[in-house]
């Protein structure tokens, strides 16, 4: 697994190149993803749209690349698949961050 990082107008855009996050990759995702968004814009997205399988070391992965980046920007989950979807939504994660259904749709939010 690896990350991929481009930055528009409106955000960071962190993109997962893997299948999976999960207890095996979740130190190497915290590491990541701390490296791609050191002082980088107010709004990250991280877009999940190539991850097919997340566990609960992947969630908390996430929840600890949403706290190194601080009160003061914002991390939010594009392209989520269906069954990474649905942990995230069993688990009312989804009241922590904001879901788009995909990368264009998560731009357009705040464009519009």
């Amino acid at each position: 697994m690896s990350l991929t990082s481009t930055v528009t107008e409106s955000a960071q855009i962190v993109t997962v190149d893997g299948p999976r996050i999960d207890a095996a990759m979740a130190i190497q995702f915290k590491e990541e993803m701390r490296e791609q968004t050191v002082d980088g814009h107010s709004r990250v997205i991280l877009d999940l749209s190539r991850v097919d399988f997340i566990d609960s070391s992947g969630l908390g992965a996430i929840v600890a690349a949403m706290k190194q980046l601080g009160d003061h920007r914002q991390l939010d989950l594009a392209g989520l698949t269906p069954t990474v979807e649905k942990v995230f939504r069993l688990t009312r994660m989804d009241t922590i961050f904001q879901l788009f259904p995909s990368l264009d749709d998560a731009i357009s939010a705040r464009a519009g």
